[in-house]
């Protein structure tokens, strides 16, 4: 049975399974194998190309943070495995069927601008766009099994990618946007985040540089104190109660 599924359907639930250890994975090694060059050999767009993938990157954040707000769903599916108990259609999924993968895409190709590496670029945002795409067949593949006509007829009113730009008001109106919700489910991937921008920031600044074009290395560990502050903070308001979703 299985064998007769489409390959991309096959491929977006093996993904899907694994995605939290792949995707990290092909970041790492694409970043340790890049070899950071001035943009277009200019050393002065450097430092643009860096502030625009900051600024992308803190858009596709944005995303994530105003879906999860405004309407949650079951991510991490069920036993790791592609579920849904009901097909969300409120808030933004009212104008983009995958509004949290485009946010993940956007976050990936800011972090691409700043390494300053045509190759970086090419791996990572090609493995992020390809392997999304797999994951979108199967989930689609999964809720036209289990809703039929209701996620045929979502499909045709909000497209898969591209976001729908008119009706927001109509959308929003009446909704309550959950901020301890997005500090609950979000707090680690905002976190992170934060963390991957220093990093990519420091690493490419190493490679183009050497250690001396580095922060002091004082700086650099009371600024890695401070995220793991704020980190255990984050889970400890999480895992205490103290703020609910």
């Amino acid at each position: 049975m299985n064998a007769a599924r489409p390959l991309a359907v096959r491929l977006g639930d093996f993904l899907f399974r694994y995605r939290n250890a792949l995707g990290p994975a092909v970041f790492v090694l694409a970043l340790v194998a890049a070899r950071p060059s001035d943009p277009f050999g200019r050393p002065e767009l450097g430092d643009l190309f860096a502030a625009a993938g900051v600024v992308v990157a803190l858009l596709g954040q944005a995303l994530r943070i105003f879906t999860i707000g405004l309407e949650y769903i079951e991510r991490g599916g069920r036993d790791r495995q592609v579920y849904a108990s009901r097909l969300v259609q409120g808030g933004v999924f009212n104008h983009c069927r995958n509004p949290l993968y485009v946010g993940n895409i956007l976050i990936c190709a800011g972090l691409a601008l700043m390494v300053h590496s045509w190759a970086f670029a090419v791996v990572v945002v090609g493995f992020v766009v390809a392997a999304y795409s797999c994951i979108v067949a199967a989930e689609e593949a999964f809720l036209r099994t289990r809703f039929g006509a209701e996620y045929d007829r979502y499909c045709q009113r909000v497209n898969r990618w591209w976001p729908r730009w008119s009706g927001w008001r109509e959308s929003v109106q009446g909704m309550r946007f959950h901020w301890g919700r997005v500090l609950v489910k979000e707090y680690n991937t905002l976190l992170l985040l934060v963390l991957a921008l220093a990093c990519v920031q420091a690493w490419s600044t190493y490679r183009q540089g050497g250690a001396a074009a580095l922060p002091p290395p004082l700086h650099l560990g009371a600024a890695a104190v401070l995220w793991l502050a704020v980190y255990l903070f984050a889970r400890w308001l999480k895992k205490s109660g103290t703020v609910r979703d």
